[in-house]
């Protein structure tokens, strides 16, 4: 009975263990074997080992790559959820509103990265709509070149990506939320807790296991942009917005370098693994010290 049991269960996960197979493991399989070869992308390709990633260990432009999107995935990550945490706070205390207002933050995320991108390309233009506002309201001093300006082109492209996906994330603290116990939160209220105390003391720790979902999913999106920099700044000024998506789109389809591209894109998939993972895990710990 027992070995009837486990050849049905292996039956019905064979199709998925197959598929699984042959779209993942396979592909990362052959990534890696193409990242140790002097491929450019045809069916000749000879074995050369670790010289890619030892290339890579040499090439300035890897390690800039590589600080721009740890610098990026940080103030997205932050900015990002901080927005939504404030969000969510005031529309979980204003029911009145909190479904209109839950739309209008969460279209921005409905639009593709794409669109979203050119959209703020105009409007962070030096004719745009950001500098005409600032004009309008009379701070023509704070006007700027926001993508043309190495100190300021890396924040305007994080800033565009915050503003698509705070929405995003205001939803899932929302939705955490709105399963807070509302014993919990009257007998705060009975004890006098109130405001930021209240906030500190009950709603933070519970809202624990939103944030570790809402910090992973930021993390491991922001680690990988690569549309809003490819059509904000193509990498610029002067490789200021350069990320590693960006260095494996060049060489792959652009630079000759196919498989010094792949090679990056082992490097990326490392470096997402393990900071989202690590990320994850003190989250993770975190809730259970709570």
């Amino acid at each position: 009975m027992f070995h009837r049991r486990r050849a049905t269960m292996a039956a019905f996960l064979l199709p998925a263990i197959t598929v699984y197979g042959m779209f993942m493991l396979y592909p990362l399989a052959r990534g890696i074997y193409l990242s140790m070869t002097d491929s450019l992308g045809g069916p000749i390709a000879h074995f050369v080992g670790t010289d890619q990633y030892r290339a890579m260990a040499d090439d300035p432009k890897v390690t800039a790559a590589l600080w721009h999107t740890v610098l990026y995935a940080a103030v997205v990550v932050v900015v990002q959820n901080g927005l939504g945490l404030l969000f969510a706070s005031m529309l979980f205390r204003r029911p009145r509103v909190r479904k209109g207002l839950s739309v209008v933050l969460l279209t921005p995320a409905l639009i593709s990265p794409v669109m979203a991108a050119f959209i703020w390309s105009y409007l962070l233009a030096p004719s745009g709509g950001i500098n005409a506002l600032l004009d309008l309201v009379g701070l023509h001093s704070l006007s700027h070149v926001w993508l043309g300006d190495t100190s300021t082109a890396l924040y305007a492209v994080a800033a565009v990506n915050i503003w698509m996906f705070t929405g995003y994330s205001c939803a899932i603290f929302l939705a955490s939320y709105m399963n807070l116990p509302a014993e919990l939160l009257e007998a705060a209220a009975l004890d006098g807790a109130s405001g930021w105390r209240r906030f500190r003391s009950v709603e933070w720790p519970l809202l624990a296991p939103a944030l570790t979902v809402n910090v992973t999913l930021s993390l491991i999106g922001s680690l990988k942009v690569f549309e809003f920099p490819l059509v904000l700044t193509n990498g610029g000024p002067a490789g200021s917005t350069d990320t590693l998506t960006m260095l494996v789109y060049r060489n792959v389809f652009g630079g000759g370098k196919f498989a010094y591209g792949v090679a990056l894109s082992v490097v990326l998939l490392v470096t997402v693994v393990i900071l989202s993972s690590a990320t994850s895990s003190l989250l993770r710990l975190r809730e259970r010290r709570i």
